[in-house]
């Protein structure tokens, strides 16, 4: 299959990895940090450089990671991460559009407001409160309504080898602090990008198009989260 990737974050890395054996085709605002197959420069929120590139690329499918993904700074800067999160996506969508190409879009559970006490399903009602909730669920709104064959990829919590995530920043921490305070009342499900590429690579084998949540098994708050990171380094930081 001819796929290609917006963006080359920490999922792209894994995608790149778990679809090795397709004909790949990766692109982004800035040049990877790592080799890419068949990269290219594009900026989705330019409607023509991008309707142009992917059109010419003429993929099968197109998975859509490229994503404003700084929750606070989204607040400081709605236009921005509206325009990468919800003009971006649209771009693409409509790339999509020319050919008939499947998209995958990854979305996020900040579409959700967290009231509910027990895990969200794909049937619960969407209901975001920050800058970055609403520009994820409006892109999902844009993919529906613009792609025939679509899958939204509800994640959370992700963390992986390459990019800045949750994980880092404790290692991080840990060599700067002896000391570590971290929220007990949130809780989530920390996903490995490489399970989540795995799992987006079985999704595409099935043609069963729709909303699907895929994150790893069970769930922490960020304290414990933080807790385990630090006791499997082997550091003796508090949290």
């Amino acid at each position: 299959m001819k796929i290609l990737i917006t963006g080359c974050g920490m999922l792209g890395y894994d995608l790149r990895r778990v679809l090795e054996n397709e004909e790949l085709f990766c692109l982004d605002i800035n040049e990877p940090t790592f080799q890419v197959p068949n990269f290219q420069i594009c900026d989705i929120t330019d409607f023509e450089k991008t309707y142009k590139t992917i059109t010419k690329i003429n993929p099968e499918i197109v998975i859509h990671t490229a994503a404003w993904t700084d929750v606070d700074g989204a607040e400081k800067n709605p236009v921005d991460a509206y325009r990468l999160n919800v003009i971006g996506t649209r771009n693409v969508a409509l790339s999509c559009q020319r050919f008939d190409a499947s998209m995958i879009y990854i979305s996020s559970d900040y579409v959700f407001d967290g009231e509910k006490k027990e895990p969200y399903i794909e049937f619960d009602e969407a209901n975001p409160l920050s800058v970055y909730g609403k520009s994820k669920y409006y892109g999902e709104i844009i993919v529906q309504q613009l792609v025939n064959k679509f899958f939204i990829v509800r994640s959370s919590w992700l963390y992986g080898v390459n990019g800045k995530n949750f994980v880092k920043t404790i290692l991080n921490l840990t060599k700067e602090k002896k000391e570590l305070k971290i929220v007990n009342d949130q809780m989530g499900c920390p996903t490995y990008t490489k399970d989540l590429a795995a799992a987006i690579k079985v999704l595409l084998s099935t043609g069963l198009y729709g909303i699907y949540h895929v994150t790893n098994s069970e769930s922490c708050s960020w304290y414990d989260f933080a807790k385990q990171i630090i006791k499997l380094s082997g550091s003796s930081c508090k949290v």
